[in-house]
């Protein structure tokens, strides 16, 4: 009976036994990896002819948004196109062509731009839906590295992808051709915001989150201190009352200001250990007799990098913040520029 079942098992499946890891093959390999890649790239350029620039033409007059498709690797390099694109002045966003068959076709307007890429041009996926882009009055842009492609055949306009052969051993696997897409949608975003005339702050505002957008987008007036939490004193101010003042609002100084709200000094925690070691009778001074007249200051529409600036070139650790008129508004401390991370 066990032979019987020892009998019914299937074949054990031999495994070949993996070539042992040579270091010098590796960086042979990586190598020519990026000798093969780099050929590639530098290749791209003869191979744009008209429909490169017709491409950025329709991107740029598109009135609804440019839509990237693209399968496997190609559907990956194509949500990096999408992202770059929207984070340079141009609306667009990645539909998976398979899922656009199944009802994500309707993210799609008539007058948008479609950005197909496929190496091959013969993606299944992408030929199935070509006709409802068609319908839908689509203008397509067909990035691929056959010219006479079945998606080439459908489009407007051909961007060529074609690489002479991909970096993978084999010859297989998508690498120089995917290195070619990633470069031709960095170069179609690049043109395009040359077009539009995208600057720094059109940058920034599209990343408010990282670095560029706390240098450029965040103001003195959105960080300061300022209304009850301001230490303000007028000048005649007993020391030791300014001393309570600066205790109680916890910012490390005080801003001296006459009646009409004018800034006329400031005393901080570095001039009161000054004071002490000269031995001054502290008791018998005033806010107007220890401050230090005219200190820097910023106005409140300023960049915060600015004041940032500002307080590494002087060596200070706060600066006073004026309004259009002139008068005391807020008080900007290094401590508030480090909790924005504009440093």
């Amino acid at each position: 009976m066990g032979h019987v079942q020892a009998a019914c098992l299937p074949p054990l499946m031999t495994v070949t036994p993996a070539p042992a890891f040579s270091a010098d093959r590796a960086l042979q390999l990586a190598t020519r990896t990026f000798e093969i890649e780099a050929r590639a790239l530098l290749g791209l350029a003869a191979r744009q002819g008209d429909g490169f620039a017709a491409a950025v033409a329709a991107m740029l007059a598109c009135r609804g948004r440019v839509i990237v498709m693209g399968m496997g690797k190609s559907g990956h390099v194509g949500r990096k196109i999408a992202a770059t694109l929207a984070s340079t002045g141009t609306p667009a966003f990645f539909v998976h062509p398979a899922e656009a068959s199944h009802g994500d076709l309707g993210m799609v307007q008539p007058g948008d731009v479609v950005l197909a890429i496929s190496n091959s041009g013969e993606s299944t996926e992408l030929s199935a839906i070509m006709p409802a882009l068609r319908r839908l009055g689509t203008t397509l842009v067909a990035m691929t590295g056959q010219p006479d492609s079945t998606l080439a055949r459908h489009a407007d306009w051909q961007i060529s992808c074609a690489v002479d052969q991909e970096a993978c051993p084999l010859n297989l696997a998508p690498t120089a051709s995917t290195t070619a897409q990633m470069a031709l949608g960095d170069a179609l975003a690049v043109a395009l915001l040359d077009a539009r005339g995208f600057k720094e702050d059109d940058f920034a505002r599209s990343h408010p989150g990282g670095a560029l957008g706390r240098k450029l987008l965040v103001h003195v007036a959105d960080l300061m201190v300022q209304g009850d939490a301001l230490p303000r004193v007028a000048a005649d101010t007993p020391f030791i009352e300014m001393m309570r003042t600066m205790s109680a609002k916890g910012q490390g100084a005080a801003l001296v200001v006459d009646g009409a709200d004018r800034l006329l000094g400031i005393f901080t925690d570095g001039d009161l250990r000054r004071q002490v070691e000269r031995g001054a009778d502290l008791r018998i001074l005033t806010a107007g007799a220890v401050m230090h007249p005219r200190p820097h200051s910023l106005r409140d529409d300023a960049l915060a990098v600015a004041a940032a600036e500002l307080m590494e070139r002087h060596r200070i650790t706060s600066v006073a913040v004026l309004g259009a008129a002139g008068t005391l508004v807020g008080l900007l401390s290094i401590g508030d520029l480090m909790r924005a991370k504009v440093i």
